[in-house]
């Protein structure tokens, strides 16, 4: 098969365009960036390089592909990023369907079901409306849990303080992926005819249980997870360097954590777990990265 996909060279996409080319499939990578062009055909994959916002781009980077892996751009320049994501988005949208590409598989997250009330999260929402409205693409959406690689932005706070949190309780289960397994299951759904929603998780636990995983892996067992304030949350990620708005939006994904809101129609739809990569194999790279 002919198959673009979008995300450079990622943490999903990388992964993903290494499967892929195992399988024997001719593959174009969509990127923004002109120096991953040598990377990219360093794998064996044909280098599609332009602006993440021209629809144009994405029709000919799309020509002649019988399918297609769209991730939209998250945290597009730091404001305006709900309305950014929705312009990539379209952009994309609009690629797919003048190049009539009639397979796409979706990278969404946990919670776009929601319009609002779930943080960066809105923009996917609005960007899944898009995909339904072309009913001659067959669309998979992916709903991918929380990322255990954002975990890694913790790193700090716990060498510096001892602890580790966010603005929920211990008690909230967070429904959790790790990239690879994200890239595996886009892989088995490009070659299939299926449509809807999927959603890609690979454990369940509570965040009380993933503080001590990643203790107990950092030889701090006790290591406590701790419940911020809004104010405590949006400041410290302001004081790392984060974009008022964006550590906003994070605070209001928080929000919908802890009141079961983003994570309602996972548990609604009776989804099985189905990654691979469980919560204490994570935390070994974990340890990786905070000991190196």
């Amino acid at each position: 098969m002919k198959i673009t996909i979008t995300g450079s060279l990622g943490n999903i996409s990388k992964p993903l365009a290494e499967i892929l080319l195992r399988q024997g499939h001719t593959l174009t990578i969509v990127s923004a960036n002109q120096d991953r062009k040598k990377d990219i055909e360093a794998l064996g994959a044909k280098a599609a390089i332009g602006d993440l916002f021209d629809s144009e781009f994405y029709a000919s980077a799309f020509e002649g592909a019988d399918a297609v892996y769209a991730m939209t751009p998250p945290n597009l320049g730091g404001v305006n990023v709900v309305a950014n994501t929705i312009k990539a988005g379209t952009a994309i949208v609009e690629g797919v369907k003048a190049a009539g590409v009639k397979r796409v598989v979706m990278l969404s997250s946990i919670g776009a079901d929601k319009p609002s009330g779930n943080g960066p999260i809105a923009g996917l929402h609005q960007v899944e409306k898009l995909y339904a409205q072309l009913p001659e693409v067959q669309t998979r959406f992916l709903r991918a849990g929380f990322f255990y690689l954002n975990f890694f932005n913790n790193i700090p706070l716990i060498k510096n303080a001892g602890i580790i949190g966010n603005n929920f309780p211990g008690d909230v289960k967070m429904a959790m992926v790790h990239t690879d397994d994200i890239a595996q299951i886009a892989a088995e759904e490009l070659l299939l005819h299926s449509t809807g929603v999927r959603y890609v998780i690979s454990d369940l636990q509570t965040a009380s249980a993933v503080a001590t995983a990643l203790g107990t892996a950092i030889q701090k067992p006790s290591l406590p997870w701790i419940p911020f304030t809004d104010e405590q949350l949006v400041g410290g990620m302001t004081q790392a360097g984060m974009p008022v708005e964006i550590a906003e939006m994070y605070a209001e994904m928080g929000r919908g954590m802890a009141d079961g809101s983003i994570a309602e129609d996972f548990f609604a739809s009776g989804s099985e777990v189905i990654g691979k990569i469980k919560l204490d194999a994570f935390a070994k790279q974990f340890a990786e990265k905070y000991n190196g």
